[in-house]
């Protein structure tokens, strides 16, 4: 558990206030075009929520400490840092992303389902004891196909931290798993049951981060754009069925969804998105995923990077 610094309530009553009541002329950009609702940030998003549960949710953290360490991001919203504007083109940078509160110690990401596609032996197949499941590019199928999954790039970088001390995971290892663009996974969906594409095990290296080449997953009817990760003490516990660490997801900030959703290949998931939201969905609603945002670089010609440091 982590402690957190407790502020005035007044204060907090009054950034909340704030966001909300700024007149529309001031919610601009450096380009002078006016930010939409869904881009003013966190405080914004409370404020125009009940403002007894949008104090709950800050809690005893400081409402400007928490914009500070929330970022008033445009359309990708992470815990540690604030996210550029995209450019027509769909391009993203920011740093890297964290679970982390406004006085910086480290928060333990919340735990979440593996859902009904885990391949880790829980629910039906394992791929976790097969050879070759241990790999950082997990664009492609192993074994007896080899059948590549294409899609928008994207690498994923998860770093993971101890809670109790603030210190890198060195030596752990990061089962981790998604679908593909048309929102099927690999092992379970129909007429890909042969496939092992976008899933691999990585092991921690001395920053306690791992990193993995894959593709860009869909947004299918019902969830918001997400990964599925589970992290183990190594990869002999990782790839024998030893006991999981922690089980969450990430999230994929809204910005980078619908740059990638507008090339070809993912038509479907334009509508799926349309349909969801961070509040909305089953999974992050209950803090709209706050820990869980992956931080977003790059764009749809060059590929994207999603970093995120979770706590355990």
């Amino acid at each position: 558990m982590t402690t957190r610094r407790t502020d005035d309530s007044a204060d907090r009553h009054a950034a909340l206030t704030d966001a909300v009541s700024r007149p529309e002329a001031d919610w601009v950009d450096d380009h002078g075009r006016e930010i939409e609702d869904h881009d003013r940030g966190l405080l914004f998003d409370l404020g125009t929520m009940n403002r007894r549960r949008a104090l709950g949710l800050i809690g005893g953290v400081g409402a400007l400490a928490a914009l500070a360490a929330c970022g008033t991001t445009t359309g990708s919203t992470s815990t540690g840092t604030s996210s550029s504007s995209s450019s027509s083109s769909g391009s993203a940078s920011s740093g890297s992303s964290s679970s982390s509160s406004a006085d910086g110690t480290l928060t333990e990401v919340p735990d979440e389902t593996a859902g009904p596609y885990p391949g880790d032996g829980s629910n039906g197949a394992n791929v976790l004891d097969d050879s070759g499941i241990v790999r950082s590019d997990i664009r492609s199928s192993f074994g007896s196909s080899t059948t590549t999954a294409q899609g928008v790039p994207l690498t994923i970088k998860l770093t993971v931290r101890d809670t109790s001390t603030g210190s890198a995971k060195t030596g752990a290892a990061v089962y981790l798993w998604h679908c593909d663009r048309d929102g099927q996974y690999s092992m379970y969906s129909r007429n890909i049951t042969n496939e092992s594409y976008l899933r691999g095990v990585q092991e921690t290296d001395s920053t306690g981060t791992v990193t993995f080449t894959s593709i860009y997953p869909a947004c299918y009817d019902g969830r918001w754009p997400h990964i599925h990760f589970e992290v183990y003490s190594s990869v002999a516990d990782a790839t024998s069925s030893g006991p999981i660490v922690k089980t969450s997801q990430i999230a994929l900030p809204k910005e980078a969804c619908e740059a990638v959703y507008a090339t070809d290949g993912y038509s479907a998931s334009v509508q799926n998105l349309s349909r969801v939201s961070l509040q909305t969905d089953n999974v992050f609603r209950n803090d709209a995923g706050i820990h869980q945002i992956a931080t977003m670089s790059g764009d749809v010609a060059s590929g994207y990077t999603a970093a995120l440091t979770v706590g355990v």
